[in-house]
């Protein structure tokens, strides 16, 4: 683990039941699937081989060491499974072309839970290299803690990451809400027992119970999110 941030109090303003937010950063905050995908595409095209369109929807929010075992299983690549994820994270900090693009809604967002100090992680499956690449564009004084795919030993869909994140927080899990785009960060923060913001990106989320579904960031601000938790309490 490299995360250092201490436990804080997370009391916020008006005594709300809300604790803390917890919010998934590619195809969450920043747009960067697709960005992504071209990185997986183009590698795998230097090794002589054709990705097709539906293994997308596989490696869509999942851990880099799962997306990159699946596609070289899938394309029967002769690679390293380390040497194939050092290619994909170089290659994608490559492809970021200056400044990372933010999604609707997302700055508002970030800006607002500060404003009001509602305590923030930012819980990736990406590498920590990447998370501090687009850290910068994302403002690191938005969040109170950071948690990268590399420093948990299992992440997503596992609940791991978000419950490491509640209790470096000081919360309670039930008073969290966790914001994300795919099916997999959805099951990990459903997993952890905290209640789920569906912004699906590249692949639909149905709702369900305990989860809610918006079509943007847009949709989303503090009061929607505390009425979430003030649901449960």
């Amino acid at each position: 683990m490299t995360s250092s941030i201490p436990a804080v109090d997370t009391r916020t303003a008006e005594g709300s039941a809300l604790q803390a937010v917890l919010l998934d950063m590619d195809g969450t905050l920043v747009d960067t699937e697709g960005i992504w995908w071209d990185a997986e595409v183009a590698i795998f095209a230097e090794l002589g081989h054709a990705l097709a369109e539906e293994y997308r929807h596989v490696v869509v929010g999942g851990p880099m060491s799962r997306s990159a075992q699946f596609l070289i299983e899938a394309t029967g690549a002769d690679i390293a499974l380390a040497e194939l994820t050092g290619l994909l994270n170089s290659r994608f900090t490559e492809l970021l072309d200056g400044t990372v693009p933010m999604l609707p809604g997302a700055r508002r967002l970030l800006t607002e839970l500060a404003a009001h100090g509602v305590p923030t992680a930012l819980v990736s499956a990406s590498h920590r290299r990447v998370m501090d690449r687009i850290l910068r564009s994302l403002g690191p004084e938005h969040f109170t803690l950071t948690v990268a795919g590399d420093e948990i030993e299992r992440t997503k869909p596992h609940p791991d990451p978000y419950l490491f994140a509640a209790a470096r927080l000081a919360a309670d899990p039930g008073r969290c809400v966790v914001i994300e785009d795919t099916a997999t960060g959805v099951r990990a923060g459903e997993a952890a027992g905290c209640r789920v913001v569906a912004v699906p990106s590249v692949v639909p989320i149905e709702p369900a119970a305990g989860r809610t579904v918006v079509g943007s960031l847009e949709e989303v601000d503090l009061p929607f999110l505390r009425t979430l938790v003030t649901a449960m309490h």
